[in-house]
């Protein structure tokens, strides 16, 4: 991949040796006039981007003002969520917007999924190298 920036796995516990490592992509995330700096967790097998609770107070959205609800599935379909969209910056890298499902979980980790995070960069997974290579969807697919 051209114009591609490679980040490490990173443990969750230390306990659990290599089986802990997780491919968490750090990267800025913007509502507004707030800029907040974090990791996401980078799941293939997500359907959206997840937003959790406190990082949506965190950055200035009002639950009530979102309109939009949406339904989650597996151990988040418990929970309401709504749809917000963000300006996410990834390395050095072009800023995009990411639609992403705020959920009133506090227990979840920033999740970014297939709608739209995987749609807008190309991972390439080196997990025998505890690695993953990131980089902006070609402009050949647009």
């Amino acid at each position: 991949m051209v114009n591609t920036e490679r980040y490490p796995f990173l443990s969750g516990d230390p306990a659990l040796g290599e089986a802990s490592f997780r491919p968490y992509l750090p990267f800025t995330l913007e509502y507004k006039e707030k800029t907040i700096t974090s990791t996401g967790l980078l799941d293939t097998g997500a359907s959206v981007n997840v937003l959790p609770y406190s990082l949506g107070i965190d950055l200035g959205y009002e639950w009530e003002r979102q309109t939009t609800a949406l339904s989650l599935t597996g151990n988040l379909a418990q929970y309401e969520a709504r749809v917000v969209i963000g300006q996410v910056t990834v390395g050095q890298f072009e800023p995009v917007q990411l639609v992403f499902a705020w959920t009133q979980a506090t227990n979840v980790p920033l999740i970014l999924g297939q709608v739209n995070f995987f749609m807008e960069f190309d991972v390439c997974f080196y997990r025998s190298q505890l690695e993953f290579a990131v980089s902006p969807k070609s402009s050949a697919a647009s």
